[in-house]
C-alpha cells in the first residue's frame, strides 16, 4: 500500500475484506503514517484491526487485556499483526468465543497468504493479555486471550518463537516484519484513558457482533 497517497500497490489491495459478511468487527488498519524515530513508514493497529505487508515498515500497537499475534513467513519476510480480544462467553454459547478468536487469527493468516506467504513457513511472536482493566479483572479476560492464542498456534503448528504475555502492565509493541524484530515497551504509567476507552469500546462491539458465518481457509 502506498502510505503517502493511500493507494494500494498491486497485490496488496486484495487484503481488504468485508467483515460484515461474517458478522465480525475485524478490519484492515487504516492509520498509516511516517515514523520519524525509526525513519520508515508505519501502521498503527487498533483493537479489532490487523495489517499485513511485504514492505520494510513497522507495525505498532498498544495492548492492555487484548493480545497481538505478529506472524511472518520466515523466508519471504511477508508479515502482519492483529489486535484482538475474545468476546465474553454467554451461557449456552461456549463455542462463540473460540469461533471469534479463530476468525481473528485466520483473517490475518489468510491475508498473509494472499500476499505470497506460505503457511508452512510461518512463525509467530505473541504479546499482551495483561490484567490491566479493573472492570474486566474478575473475568480474567487477559489470561483467556493469552491462553487462546497459544493454544491456537499450537493446534495450527505455527511455532511461537517469542512471547510476552500476562503481567499487570499495558505494552507498546513495535514489529518489523521483514526481519521479525520486535521491540516491547511496558507502560508502567498510562497518562490518559485512551487505551482503556478503546478496549472497552471494542469489547462492547464484540457483544453486539454476530458470531456466525464460515471462514474461508487458504491452504
Amino acid at each position: 500500500m502506498n502510505l503517502r497517497a493511500g493507494r494500494a500497490e498491486p497485490g496488496e489491495s486484495a487484503v481488504r475484506d468485508s467483515p460484515a459478511e461474517h458478522g465480525y468487527v475485524e478490519h484492515l488498519a487504516t492509520n498509516l503514517y511516517f515514523d520519524r524515530h525509526f525513519g520508515m513508514q508505519a501502521a498503527k493497529v487498533l483493537p479489532g484491526e490487523y495489517y499485513v505487508t511485504r514492505r520494510d515498515m513497522v507495525l505498532v500497537t498498544v495492548l492492555g487485556s487484548c493480545v497481538a499475534a505478529c506472524i511472518r513467513d520466515g523466508e519471504s519476510g511477508i508479515g502482519g499483526m492483529n489486535h484482538f480480544m475474545l468476546p465474553e462467553e454467554k451461557r449456552g454459547e461456549n463455542s462463540s468465543s473460540a469461533r471469534y478468536g479463530g476468525y481473528a487469527m485466520e483473517i490475518l493468516i489468510n491475508h498473509l497468504q494472499k500476499l505470497g506467504a506460505r503457511r508452512d513457513r510461518l512463525e509467530a511472536k505473541v504479546f499482551g493479555g495483561g490484567a490491566v482493566l479493573e472492570s474486566l479483572s474478575g473475568s480474567k479476560v487477559g489470561a483467556r486471550n493469552a491462553e487462546f492464542v497459544l493454544d491456537y498456534l499450537k493446534t495450527e503448528r505455527i511455532p511461537v518463537v517469542a512471547k510476552d504475555l500476562l503481567d499487570a502492565y499495558p505494552r507498546k509493541v513495535y514489529y518489523f516484519p521483514p526481519s521479525g524484530r520486535v521491540l516491547v515497551r511496558k507502560l508502567h504509567r498510562v497518562h490518559n484513558e485512551t487505551l482503556f476507552e478503546r478496549e472497552q469500546a471494542y469489547r462492547s462491539r464484540l457483544v453486539e457482533s454476530r458470531v456466525e458465518g464460515d471462514i474461508e481457509l487458504f491452504t
